[in-house]
């Protein structure tokens, strides 16, 4: 097989057993690699995200059955072509994590302060759940993003104390480490 394609692979609808292996099989029958994914129940959808490795034939293959696909699995599929994976990223990793009580507009507020910044967020989960003995609706962020040389962790950390303050959020900031102490 020559060199493979890189595609962006996703897939949302409702929530059913199988729906993992429906797609794996889709890219395995066709000699192709899920290199990365991220898949999660969202209310009552499953929603996937994949970067697919295929033969470039394999590739228009898939792209061109998408619709008996998405007819035949009750799924709306995309395919979109992208670049190979690259390195690390040059930069410091950290993982930014905020807890609080669920309000709107808190991934905003924190990704507008990283923006000011010029970083980059590698990966960025949230998930609200219910406090434990009260029930109230606490809101859980935890992102990893990448410092480049050019960032001041110092006046980083000052705007994250800030709105901390301002919006009532508990936030860390830490570096990423490569594996566990031992």
């Amino acid at each position: 097989m020559s060199a493979p394609s890189f595609a962006v692979f996703t897939a949302i609808g409702p929530d059913r057993v199988g729906i993992v292996d429906d797609l794996a099989a889709l890219v395995a029958a066709r000699g192709g690699n899920i290199e990365e994914s991220k898949m999660a129940i969202l209310g009552g959808e499953f929603a996937a995200v994949m970067l697919v490795a295929l033969g470039s034939a394999q590739l228009d293959s898939l792209a061109a059955s998408l619709p008996a696909l998405e007819q035949s699995l009750g799924l709306h599929l995309e395919l979109k072509q992208t670049s190979k994976p690259e390195a690390l990223r040059a930069g410091r990793p950290y993982i930014l994590e905020s807890v609080s009580l669920d309000t709107p507009g808190i991934v905003h507020s924190v990704t507008a302060i990283l923006k000011q910044h010029h970083i980059n967020i590698e990966e960025l989960e949230t998930m609200t759940q219910p406090a434990p003995w009260t029930g109230a609706p606490m809101f859980r962020m935890r992102a990893t993003i990448i410092l480049g040389p050019q960032i001041q962790v110092a006046q980083l950390k000052a705007d994250l104390v800030r709105l901390e303050a301002e919006k009532d959020l508990d936030i860390s900031l830490k570096p990423a480490l490569a594996a566990p102490l031992e």
